[in-house]
């Protein structure tokens, strides 16, 4: 597995990242053996960077990662941890919450939850209007010179904030959505992060599942599946984007390799600094996922890539409306 820097003061870790949100739920039922047999898959291929948030599930996801973590050793891998958004029972959403205190008491519980000393990366899941961003960012502070935290980290934030996040404390990397079909961060914030020396870790490489290649219109993950609210998967906009992934197919079957690992190592190339993270689930889909490391991309390859999916033309938000005011990029 090859490395990465998260920016220039950030840790080293792999060229792939885990995501575990899906292992909670988030897309539908999710099976706890087949979720731990994954993580440990990952980690044995190399993998070493494993994102997480407490809200995942209500800190279902990190009591799941705590036991698939269990017996190994601490420095072979690195936690990026979220925290923030506020939530009731059920689907209940309750805002955001950056006060110094929050951040501290957010930080108890996922330590103990995870059953760890400190957390590698430790960042807020998005801006909470109400607290500057230097106040959470301090609070953060405070956790490194503990000793609890290793890095600050960012998620879903502007480049002015990130400007402003820095100045209290370098940001080892930004978290932020970054795909084929998701390059809002093309125009102010990616040029902002190279400026400061500023990681990113891209999630959504794979649109969740929509550019995956195994996704078909009419499908559904099933009860508690929230892309049956993401207006990309809405019908209308479905099958539009899914004629996008027939003409990336069209690139990857000339490149031999899957549409997934095309579309993951389109986001690796453009960049070293930037690591995308795969939410599989599944051995499965982590096994198609790894070999997007090992593939290289010629100009060539990125032209046929740029005229099968240009920049703005999927259809549909990346998040229900009422989501999008809170976003650091548009889509």
């Amino acid at each position: 597995m090859q490395m990465r820097i998260l920016g220039s003061t950030g840790p080293a870790v792999s060229a792939l990242g885990l995501g575990a949100m899906s292992m909670s739920g988030a897309y539908g039922a999710a099976d706890r053996t087949e979720s731990i047999a994954t993580v440990h898959a990952a980690l044995e291929a190399g993998v070493t960077l494993i994102d997480t948030a407490d809200f995942y599930a209500m800190g279902h996801n990190e009591l799941l990662l705590a036991e698939a973590l269990r017996g190994r050793e601490r420095d072979s891998y690195r936690l990026s941890v979220k925290f923030g958004m506020l939530r009731g029972p059920g689907t209940q959403f309750g805002g955001h919450d950056g006060r110094p205190e929050a951040v501290k008491n957010f930080l108890a519980h996922s330590l103990t939850r995870l059953g760890t000393d400190h957390i590698d990366i430790y960042r807020p899941a998005r801006l909470d209007p109400a607290v500057p961003i230097e106040e959470t960012v301090g609070a953060i502070k405070e956790m490194i010179d503990a000793g609890y935290v290793r890095h600050l980290g960012l998620s879903e934030v502007d480049a002015a904030t990130i400007r402003r996040a820095h100045a209290v404390h370098p940001v080892a990397d930004l978290q932020i959505e970054y795909s084929l079909i998701s390059r809002a961060v093309e125009a102010d914030i990616l040029p902002t992060l190279r400026e400061l020396g500023i990681g990113l870790t891209a999630y959504g490489v794979l649109g969740r599942g929509l550019i995956s290649g195994h996704w078909s219109a009419g499908h559904t993950g099933g009860p508690g599946d929230s892309r049956a609210f993401s207006p990309r998967f809405t019908s209308g906009n479905v099958e539009h984007n899914l004629a996008l992934v027939k003409a990336l197919r069209q690139v990857a079957e000339a490149k031999r390799c899957t549409v997934a690992q095309l579309a993951i190592a389109w986001v690796a190339a453009q960049g070293d600094d930037i690591v995308p993270l795969v939410g599989a689930r599944t051995r499965e889909r982590l096994a198609e996922a790894l070999p997007a490391t090992e593939l290289n991309l010629t100009a060539d390859d990125l032209a046929a890539i740029e005229k099968a999916v240009p920049l703005g033309a999927a259809r549909g938000d990346r998040y229900p409306s009422a989501f999008m005011p809170g976003l650091g990029a548009g889509n």
